[in-house]
């Protein structure tokens, strides 16, 4: 556990009782702090006086007084589409307001690092796509290079549950958009950005009210290197309001299919090969076509973001090179199953929209594609122009028929409905050198209570077959 410095002898608000609101609670009183937590399911109010927490309804009258900062879980929006009723009571009393991510940073350096004889890191990602992955696979090569490390925020554990890093240890911890818009202090050493795409529009007032969240890791923190995604307009823009001249090397750039040029430092995917360039020379390349835990051109990206990291830290390419290789890869997420008669098996249940499906589709050929479950907004017309690879769908969900419809008429479609028949009828006509793909392109909400829990009955029917 990090304790919370500066909260000694207080009253602290927590709102929001789940992984991060209780682990907030706890580290707030191991810093001799005195929480009053809210919650406005009985479910999470049960689970904090289970643990002897007060429990304080501060939206009401009164609720605030004497409260020195309210603390609050990142689900709750705090300014769009409008604040919930404790913040707004908050911010009309002039209470701040914070979250786990800015009680972290202000707290993680103790007094005992005076004697270490090499002070820990802090390495952020944030970003629309590939935080999960990239920050395991960062976590991953630091320990496959012999680092202490630990994993944490959107995956992992919550931050403040973490242990206090020993001598030379390194926390990775990953940020969503919701984290950094209200972090009061986010001073990571190493800052990643790995892209961006329309997500939570709702919860920042559009799509510049989004980038804004992401960007201040950059602004706000000040990192001492920064890894950033520039295949997106936004990702170039902050990368140039990061650097000071074009061989500023504190700006990692990094990309996924286009050669990057000039005397800085360059990490970039072309073809399934990762390049490194500084100073406009090439210094490592490493091919990432035989990486089965990072297939695609979005993994590669994910892979030069990582790879990026670790250059930073002075860790050598070919230790790298190992660590990749011996990535196994996320739950859900471009998961390989195993292998049958030359078939291979995909669990990649995350991807739960359109664009993220696209991300699949291209990382496969001759695809049998079991899909469908709840559409999201926007329809399937962006996926139209990637299914040339798909020799067919296999469409599950309560409503696989318009979803099947949604995919027009040029991809062979058969109806479903179930996981166990979808399965079923893709192994029965599979072929040697093809991939049974489970990239639904849609939520799991229509059968199953996660995508994780989707995911999960694929793979059981998946090992019963190959076990069988």
């Amino acid at each position: 556990m990090i304790p919370v410095r500066g909260v000694e002898g207080q009253k602290i608000a927590v709102l929001g009782l789940g992984r991060s609101g209780l682990a907030a609670a706890r580290a707030i009183a191991a810093g001799g702090g005195h929480p009053l937590c809210w919650d406005d399911g009985a479910s999470g109010r049960g689970r904090a006086e289970e643990e002897g927490f007060e429990l304080r309804d501060v939206s009401r009258p009164g609720g605030l007084d004497g409260v020195s900062l309210l603390v609050t879980s990142p689900g709750i929006p705090h300014l769009y589409p409008a604040p919930h009723k404790a913040i707004a009571a908050a911010l009309d009393a002039g209470v701040p307001v914070d979250n786990d991510i800015g009680l972290f940073f202000r707290s993680l350096a103790i007094g005992d690092w005076d004697r270490f004889d090499t002070i820990p890191k802090v390495i952020a990602v944030t970003g629309s796509n590939g935080k999960s992955t990239t920050s395991a696979l960062i976590a991953h090569l630091l320990e496959a290079a012999g680092r202490s490390v630990q994993l944490a925020g959107n995956i992992g554990r919550g931050v403040l549950d973490i242990d206090p890093p020993e001598d030379g240890g390194v926390v990775v911890i990953e940020l969503s958009s919701y984290q950094t818009d209200l972090a009061r202090s986010l001073t990571p050493d190493v800052a990643v950005f790995t892209n961006l795409s329309p997500d939570h529009l709702d919860r920042h007032g559009g799509y510049g009210g989004y980038f804004a969240a992401k960007r201040r890791l950059f602004s706000e923190g000040g990192p001492d290197r920064a890894v950033v995604g520039v295949d997106e307009p936004e990702g170039r823009f902050l990368a140039g309001q990061l650097t000071e001249g074009a061989a500023d090397d504190r700006v990692i750039r990094v990309s996924s299919g286009r050669k990057l040029s000039g005397p800085g430092w360059n990490v970039f995917a072309r073809k399934g090969f990762l390049a490194e360039y500084r100073k406009g020379r090439q210094a490592a390349s490493i091919d990432l076509r035989g990486v089965r835990g990072l297939p695609g051109a979005h993994n590669h990206q994910n892979a030069c973001a990582a790879y990026a990291v670790l250059r930073s830290f002075g860790i050598a390419p070919r230790v790298i090179e190992a660590g990749l290789a011996s990535y196994p890869g996320l739950p859900h997420r471009s998961q390989h199953v195993g292998e049958k008669g030359g078939v291979a098996f995909v669990n990649d249940s995350k991807a739960t929209n359109v664009d993220s499906a696209v991300q699949a589709l291209q990382a496969f050929q001759n695809i049998r594609w079991i899909c469908g479950g709840l559409e999201k907004d926007g329809g399937l017309a962006a996926l139209h122009p990637y299914l040339g690879n798909v020799a067919k769908a296999y469409v599950i969900g309560r409503e696989a028929e318009h979803f099947a419809l949604g995919l027009g008429e040029g991809v062979d479609c058969e109806i479903c409905g179930t996981m166990e028949v979808a399965v079923a009828r893709a192994v029965a006509e599979a072929q040697p050198g093809e991939t049974v793909l489970l990239a639904p392109a849609a939520a799991s909400f229509d059968q199953y209570n996660s995508f994780e829990t989707r995911g999960e009955d694929f793979m059981q029917r998946v090992r019963a077959i190959l076990e069988g």
